[in-house]
């Protein structure tokens, strides 16, 4: 696999950097989790569990190794650190200075090891008034501006169905992650990387800030290309009070969909600009697409030329054939299901290992391999190093 003879050493929690190693570990990384002593990783207690293992924890720490230390500790510490020797990538997100506190930030790694690639993600980043401010995934979308258009049908802000910023930061880590990793290859030096999950949101917005540029005024929303300006570009109700969406607004879909519906009269109106001029073409769907049931509309658009979907509950969504085709849903030999990998190699692809370790499981196992003795292991155990 890709990543074969990397070794990861995550302090991350939650969401973004455990989901970025993940990936890692799934293209053959050997990551190893350092857990805190007050419970573990938190997602461990997150949702429902199956066999005793969280689904959240489950889809973010498959195939990795557990270990639990009390960074606190002097033991603790210089565990972590000869650990990081020989690490080739350390990922952590606490808040700014934390890492630091406890004597695990790039700096002092780098001083034992000069090739480490160490990233650190957070909400605001390593800079700027708000790296003291706690927050996670909403408030950084609150603050970038991003949740002002995330509008439900009410018009008002809506809590957004992903996590956008935990989701953008873990994607554009990894990405940094390996390019420091290639150039390493190259120079024999590391770097440190400074991910911030409201940077990451900023970056996805290329396609929607023309009138933030062009006029110095935030967008209207509902007049917005991909927002539900365009009538063909958008979401409507069907009979059962089930929804499906038009996904596309180029012309030859209008044209397609509006002669089948004998209202060819109506495909002007689909012309750019979005906004009001395309009224009429929404006041005609949103009537029409009421007059039959969901599953009705997906028989009628068979064959019909147009970017047409059912709005999928998540457990369709899960169940749904392409993404069973494309094997981004599978299952253990106990029939339990999984997120499968989505970055798809044809040479060398990724490999699911789906067993999460236990909390702390590895702990004597790599205090083994980085050469303490079984008598040291002892008192490190005695004195609370590995938590109690």
């Amino acid at each position: 696999m890709k990543l074969e003879g990397i070794k990861v050493l995550d302090l991350s929690l939650f969401l973004p950097g455990p989901l970025l190693t993940q990936m890692m570990a799934d293209h053959g990384a050997e990551v190893i989790k350092l857990e805190p002593i007050n419970g573990g990783e938190p997602n461990r207690e997150i949702g429902p569990k199956i066999d005793g293992m969280t689904v959240y924890f489950s889809n973010t720490h498959r195939g990795k190794k557990s270990i639990q230390l009390n960074l606190k500790t002097d033991e603790g510490k210089q565990m972590a650190l000869k650990l990081a020797e020989s690490a080739d990538v350390v990922v952590e997100a606490f808040r700014p200075g934390v890492a630091a506190r406890l004597g695990v930030d790039y700096e002092s790694i780098k001083a034992r090891n000069p090739g480490i690639v160490y990233a650190s993600l957070s909400a605001f980043g390593q800079t700027g008034p708000y790296i003291k401010k706690p927050a996670h995934d909403l408030a950084t979308e609150a603050y970038a501006g991003i949740l002002s258009v995330n509008l439900g049908f009410d018009g008002k802000p809506a809590i957004p169905a992903i996590p956008n910023a935990d989701m953008l930061c873990s994607m554009m880590g990894l990405s940094g992650v390996l390019m420091a990793l290639l150039r390493r290859k190259e120079t024999g030096e590391g770097d440190y990387i400074d991910l911030a999950m409201m940077d990451s949101l900023m970056a996805c917005v290329p396609n929607n800030m023309g009138t933030v540029f062009s006029e110095k005024k935030p967008p209207v929303v509902k007049e917005e290309r991909t927002w539900g300006g365009y009538a063909m570009y958008n979401i409507y109700e069907t009979k059962d009070n089930k929804y499906v969406v038009l996904g596309a607004s180029e012309m030859h879909f209008a044209v397609e969909v509006l002669n089948k519906m004998e209202r060819p009269d109506l495909i002007p109106f689909c012309e750019p600009p979005p906004g009001p001029t395309q009224n009429p073409v929404k006041e005609f769907l949103t009537e029409t697409f009421l007059t039959k049931t969901q599953a009705e509309w997906v028989e009628w658009f068979d064959g019909v030329e147009a970017a047409f979907a059912p709005v999928n509950n998540l457990r369709e969504g899960a169940d749904d054939p392409q993404i069973r085709a494309r094997e981004m849903i599978i299952e253990d030999e106990k029939g339990r299901e999984h997120i499968g990998i989505p970055i798809k190699f044809k040479n060398e692809p990724g490999k699911v290992n789906f067993a999460a370790p236990e909390l702390g499981a590895d702990n004597e196992s790599v205090a083994l391999e980085l050469g303490f003795t079984a008598e040291q292991i002892q008192v490190m155990k005695e004195k609370g190093v590995f938590g109690r």
